[in-house]
């Protein structure tokens, strides 16, 4: 769950990055996707850190 958690505020975060930047449509996608994958291993990382925990 933390990790399409991740995902999903990563990719927002991404296409709000690139629609600031005045991307195109190109761009908005690149930096949705890499925003959803660094998003999703924070969200991993963070999932496997509270196992550890608890």
């Amino acid at each position: 769950m933390v990790v399409i958690l991740g995902a999903l505020a990563g990719g927002i975060w991404g296409m709000r990055s690139a629609r600031q930047g005045g991307g195109d449509r190109k761009d908005i996608a690149q930096y949705t996707a890499v925003g959803a994958i660094v998003g999703g291993l924070v969200g991993l990382f963070v999932t496997i850190g509270l196992e550890k925990i608890l």
